[in-house]
């Protein structure tokens, strides 16, 4: 898949700005906060309908006005396709593929493929689990898009009972199990759907990123990757889950009473990265940490591609600045023209002349985007 052109109108910094895209490899040069990663943000969205960035779509709407937009179009196998996605400062998102509005978003998803490399993909290996449980989710959504549509689903059912947890919270338990039970039926009917997904995919994304893996460290480490679900997982069986689930649920009921919180589901569950049997946020340097971030970057373009079955757009943010020269390079050779690539930097020196004379070189100050001449 190949991204012909990008239109920002009112988004972050940009009040009007179109890119034409005429390379394989794009490099976007300039200072910092100068707009370079708000047009992978941009590009991001259009893939995802997530930023890693930002939550709320108000932050993503240029300061005084309602509205930003970002159209973009597209070369696939099958054809070009235009898209366009509408934030609102105070209101709901709209999106419209070739001029038509789409109701449902998962229909819009799963269209344009990109996977983001970032600075802030660092604290995959150091952070918490939320980050990689996010991580996780934002994979599986272009993946199979439905999921969008089966976390949402969890999450509504995630809040609703959280609330009602917390309104009975002192209350006397007898006068509310048959209200509570239905929520946690509904529970573990979605957060099934959840287990299942992650589990599956980290199931075919684990080998791949041990392989990127042994080849950048020289075979001296091995990575491997787990998904540690809050439930019991023993086989990926609906009904079994399911069970085992609800099972949990009634183990923690008193503590969920006394907490006015649920804790037991997916929102609780972890994936676990370990080197050499070691959790890898313990291990080692940075450097080591570096390398298994990049290997799951690798990994992430490599399953999208078997999966699509067209190469998805890579979007490196600043990255190169943080991988030393041999990083540097593993990275720069993976890539090739294999995959339509947009990298920030704040200078050209990282790139080889080889590289530089194959890309299109483009530099961002303010908001505006100058070709080099």
């Amino acid at each position: 898949m190949y991204l012909k052109t990008l239109n920002l109108r009112q988004f972050r910094n940009y009040q009007n700005q179109k890119v034409e895209f005429n390379a394989a490899k794009t490099i976007l040069v300039g200072n910092n906060a100068q707009g370079k990663s708000n047009l992978l943000e941009a590009v991001e969205l259009l893939a995802t309908l997530r930023s890693h960035r930002m939550t709320r779509d108000r932050d993503l709407v240029q300061e005084g006005e309602a509205i930003a937009q970002i159209n973009a179009t597209l070369e696939r196998q099958t054809g070009v396709s235009d898209l366009t996605l509408t934030l609102r400062r105070n209101g709901r998102r709209s999106v419209a593929l070739n001029g038509e509005s789409i109701r449902r978003q998962m229909d819009f998803l799963g269209v344009l493929n990109a996977v983001q490399f970032s600075s802030l993909d660092l604290e995959l290996v150091r952070g918490g689990p939320e980050g990689r449980r996010n991580w996780l989710d934002t994979l599986l959504i272009q993946l199979e898009p439905v999921y969008a549509h089966i976390l949402h689903q969890y999450n509504h059912v995630l809040r609703q009972r959280n609330a009602f947890l917390k309104k009975t919270q002192d209350s006397a338990p007898s006068n509310q199990d048959s209200e509570l039970a239905v929520w946690d039926a509904q529970l573990a009917t979605t957060g099934t759907r959840v287990i299942r997904r992650r589990d599956r995919a980290i199931q075919r994304l684990a080998p791949i990123a041990s392989a990127w893996h042994a080849s950048i460290s020289g075979s001296t480490e091995v990575l491997q990757i787990k998904y540690v679900p809050n439930i019991p997982l023993e086989d990926n069986q609906p009904e079994e889950v399911q069970q085992a689930f609800l099972a949990k649920i009634q183990q923690r009921a008193i503590a969920e009473m006394h907490q006015g919180t649920t804790l037991v589901g997916p929102h609780r569950d972890e994936v676990e990265l370990t080197i050499n049997q070691t959790p890898a946020r313990q291990y080692g340097s940075q450097g080591q940490q570096r390398t298994l971030v990049l290997a799951l970057k690798l990994a992430e373009l490599q399953l999208i591609e078997e999966v699509v079955k067209e190469p998805p757009l890579l979007l490196l943010d600043d990255v190169l600045a943080e991988l030393d020269l041999s990083r540097q390079n593993q990275l720069l050779d993976a890539i090739q023209d294999r995959f339509q690539t947009l990298i920030t930097t704040t200078h050209l020196g990282s790139f080889d002349s080889q590289w530089l004379k194959s890309s299109q070189i483009l530099f961002v100050k303010a908001g505006e985007i100058i070709p080099q001449i």
